[in-house]
């Protein structure tokens, strides 16, 4: 088997004492600082355009500080009658604008993307995101600030599948890191927006500011990442994907050998993607392809899921739970559901060192409870305080960040080497897809509630 022969080869020992210790934290920050920066530039571009579109509008409002994946709305709408001073227009139309994007970009690149070498792809990203600021920051229309979130959107997108595919040259570790550092975009995207608008910082100013960002994004894999040999940096590729030199990938595992041979060998436990086991080298086929597609229904499927009941909530019922006689405003109750929510992605995408969940599918079933609990929760006004609805959207943040990590991990940790860096590009869908499909279904459940 392919496996056996990978796990045949003897480990070098060129990783130990300090520079081996130097060289895993100098990876752990690398791909820590890398989902940050990924992410930055998408979650600030939203709340950043809808403050300048506001200007651009001439409306009378306050700027909104929020760092979230949907256009705020005004706390206390006069013009709405509806009982859930909802905006009139859901925040689900905004969220389709920013995830079709993204979705197009990892429904096409995995096929594709192989031939642009990684040091190209990164520079793109980075292209992409101080695009995307200066377009809003200096934007005189709304095309143009659209426009912006669309080069962030497509940014990300990139990014993503980019970096989930780099993590096959590194230890396995640095998913931890690398999920750690997204969840970690969304909490330091509404802090750091926030706080320099707050201090009295234009919009514009402050995305300008934010430029930094896509820098830190070049300096962290070019300068920090201790990058393996074998990793196609600057060179093209004659065809297609093919297996990670093992060297590199043994050199850097995190877990031993003799700890794979015990999961391997327990009874029924299967390793899904031995596809075409005799082949240990040349380009990944069509039909390989096809099958590691196949493979990953079993990841995809339940992470889609969760993400649909993810953004069910967050762009269709979230602006919907609102508690009118509290300290709090329409507006700022939003805002607080928002950033607890990403508080509860930064915790469990950071939780991969400390524990690991194979059942999948338990947390999609467990989201979609939530789903289902608020939309009744909505229609039917039955939750006596906006604290349980925080607690709520806490344990939501918890479940989807936990889905993320766990999805690539094992994703990473069950596929051999010649299929690796295509299925984690290939995964990358299915949190998009979820998304999209969230945002068709949650703009016309949003429509029927603001109409009652």
């Amino acid at each position: 088997m392919e496996r056996t022969s990978i796990n045949a080869v003897q480990r070098p020992d060129v990783n130990g004492g300090d520079d081996g210790t130097c060289t895993q934290w100098r990876n752990w920050s690398g791909f820590w600082l890398l989902g940050l920066c990924n992410n930055f530039a998408y979650v600030v571009m939203l709340s950043a355009a809808h403050d300048i579109l506001q200007k651009q509008q001439s409306q009378n409002a306050t700027a909104s500080t929020s760092a979230t994946m949907a256009v705020e709305f005004q706390g206390g709408n006069s013009s709405n009658s509806s009982r859930y001073d909802c905006n009139p227009v859901s925040t689900a139309a905004v969220l389709l604008a920013d995830i079709l994007p993204t979705l197009v970009i990892k429904l096409s690149a995995p096929f594709v993307i192989h031939k642009l070498p990684y040091g190209f792809r990164v520079l793109f990203c980075a292209v992409m995101a101080a695009t995307s600021f200066l377009l809003v920051s200096f934007s005189s229309a709304v095309w143009m600030s659209i426009l912006g979130v669309i080069f962030a959107s497509i940014g990300a997108g990139l990014g993503e599948l980019s970096f989930l595919s780099l993590t096959v040259y590194f230890s396995r570790d640095v998913l931890g890191a690398w999920g750690s550092g997204t969840g970690g975009a969304g909490v330091a995207g509404a802090l750091i927006y926030s706080g320099l608008t707050q201090v009295g910082l234009s919009p514009r100013v402050t995305l300008l500011i934010m430029l930094v960002i896509p820098f830190a994004m070049l300096l962290s894999y070019f300068f920090l990442l201790v990058l393996p040999h074998s990793l196609p940096q600057w060179r093209d590729r004659e065809a297609e994907y093919t297996a990670v030199v093992s060297e590199d990938r043994q050199a850097l595992m995190d877990g031993s050998e003799e700890e794979e041979e015990q999961e391997n060998s327990i009874p029924g436990h299967v390793l899904p993607f031995n596809v075409a086991e005799d082949r240990t080298s040349g380009p990944l086929t069509c039909t390989e392809k096809l099958h590691v597609i196949k493979s990953l229904l079993r990841f995809v499927l339940p992470l889609g899921l969760v993400y649909f009941a993810e953004y069910f909530i967050n762009q269709g019922l979230m602006e919907l739970l609102y508690f009118p006689k509290l300290f709090l405003s329409h507006a700022e109750q939003y805002r607080w559901y928002q950033t607890l929510y990403q508080v509860g992605v930064l915790v469990s995408r950071s939780s991969l060192c400390c524990v690991k969940i194979r059942n999948l599918w338990a947390l999609s079933l467990l989201q979609v409870v939530n789903a289902v609990l608020l939309l009744f929760a909505v229609r039917f006004l039955f939750l006596p305080s906006v604290w349980l609805v925080f607690a709520i959207v806490i344990y939501e943040g918890l479940l989807g960040g936990a889905a993320y990590v766990n999805t690539f991990y094992f994703i990473s940790k069950e596929t051999g080497d010649r299929h690796r860096e295509f299925a984690m590009a290939a995964a990358s869908v299915g949190d998009s897809l979820g998304i999209a499909v969230a945002g068709l279904i949650a703009f016309p459940v949003n429509r029927y509630f603001c109409s009652l």
